[in-house]
């Protein structure tokens, strides 16, 4: 049990919570251990979890009907991931959630929450931040979708995710920017040159 009381801090960052708050939260996490080219969750599956990342990277994506794969999201440590299309709606998964490096992370229901947000109201203003501040991203990754040039969302990509760049495949990064994996290295090509 000690050894689990120390995740409550790392997750609650700037949270006031009693002893007693901490053990509360800590009963509704469950800590899962991921092999990297694990699937966390499948299309059509029910979405009933979020997930803190603790370590490792994982990433959600959306597969075309043609089989062309979008990455939408990594996730690394101190992230949060999930098919929130499907969690907010309780409903069925339409991404896939996969671990791209051994990975240590904590799962967490909807009802859980929702039950902690009533008792302990200082977490619902916690999440609210955090979406807020997800919702601002993904914003900011369309517009530059629609506006930016490929090599300036991939200098926005390695300033957002400096330490996984070398740990991913580039088909990878290449389906999270929306361009080709020769492309991604054109790009790479012309940095390294200036």
């Amino acid at each position: 049990m000690n050894s689990q009381k120390s995740f409550i801090p790392e997750i609650f960052k700037n949270v006031p919570l009693t002893k007693k708050e901490v053990v509360q939260i800590q009963g509704v996490f469950e800590k899962l251990t991921l092999k990297k080219g694990v699937t966390l969750l499948n299309v059509g599956e029910l979405v009933e979890y979020q997930y803190y990342i603790q370590s490792g990277c994982l990433r959600t994506y959306f597969v075309e009907d043609s089989g062309k794969e979008h990455t939408v999201q990594f996730a690394i440590r101190d992230w949060w991931i999930s098919d929130y299309t499907a969690f907010f709606s309780s409903s069925k998964a339409i991404m896939t959630i996969e671990c791209l490096q051994d990975a240590t992370i904590y799962k967490v229901s909807r009802e859980d929450m929702e039950n902690l947000y009533l008792e302990i109201p200082q977490l619902e203003t916690f999440f609210r931040k955090k979406l807020e501040g997800a919702f601002s991203s993904f914003q900011k990754r369309i517009l530059g979708s629609l506006s930016q040039t490929a090599k300036d969302r991939y200098t926005s990509f390695i300033a957002t995710y400096p330490n996984i760049e070398m740990s991913v495949k580039n088909y990878h990064i290449a389906s999270y920017l929306g361009i080709t994996t020769e492309s991604l290295s054109r790009i790479r090509r012309e940095i390294a040159q200036n």
